[in-house]
């Protein structure tokens, strides 16, 4: 794996993050002064569906490869909402615990969660292959599907997402056996594939629960 392809950093995401909100803000307000005509207030939206400044900013078509060795696209899935994180199966510490997380809210949103097809992308495809992904997600929720590809496959869905990836050689003797820094954001899209919100790490369950809950409607 090439180390220049883990070229998003954090401060790549912030940046992009408050600027897209910065210029959404300004967007609606000057659309609301339009609406309203000279010396009238602004006309009330009357849509109460959560909306995200950052809508448009995260996101993409991918094609890549499953647990079980299959091609699958994004386009598998619309019509349901994904719920999508990135990390790799030698994570020791935060993968596991977010994983566990997202499998927790799942649960505790019972039949509503029918409607959430969750996905873990590896960021570590060098090591990552089909078999490891299949065995390492036998430890978190039953419908977890989890993807791999190519260095330059997983690249492009890294640079959609705006994941921060960077492998760190812990040993030089031993530079196969690097580590990943990576972002540990989950992302939730919506049935037509568009970003909906970012739910952070350290967010609990029953936070998880209830965020998901605010965009699934009557799913």
């Amino acid at each position: 794996m090439r180390a220049h392809s883990f070229a998003w950093t954090r401060r790549t995401v912030l940046t992009s993050a408050f600027a897209a909100a910065a210029s959404t803000s300004t967007f609606a307000h000057g659309a609301g002064e339009h609406n309203g005509g000279p010396g009238r207030p602004p006309e009330k939206s009357l849509d109460t569906t959560p909306s995200d400044p950052l809508a448009g900013r995260f996101g993409g078509p991918f094609t890549l490869t499953d647990h079980t060795g299959q091609t699958i696209s994004d386009t598998a899935w619309r019509g349901s909402f994904m719920l999508i994180y990135f990390g790799y199966t030698r994570c020791q510490d935060v993968c596991p615990v977010d994983l566990s997380v997202m499998a927790q809210a799942l649960d505790e949103l019972g039949q509503s969660a029918d409607a959430i097809q969750p996905i873990f992308i590896t960021v570590d495809p060098a090591h990552d292959t089909s078999a490891r992904l299949a065995e390492f997600i036998k430890n978190f929720h039953p419908r977890l599907i989890a993807l791999t590809g190519t260095e330059p496959e997983i690249a492009k869905v890294a640079r959609a997402y705006k994941v921060h990836r960077r492998k760190v050689i812990t040993d030089a003797a031993q530079p196969e056996s690097f580590i990943v820094d990576h972002g540990s954001l989950t992302y939730l899209m919506g049935r037509d594939g568009a970003f909906l919100t970012l739910i952070p790490h350290t967010t609990s369950p029953e936070r998880m629960r209830e965020i998901i809950k605010r965009y699934l409607g009557g799913a």
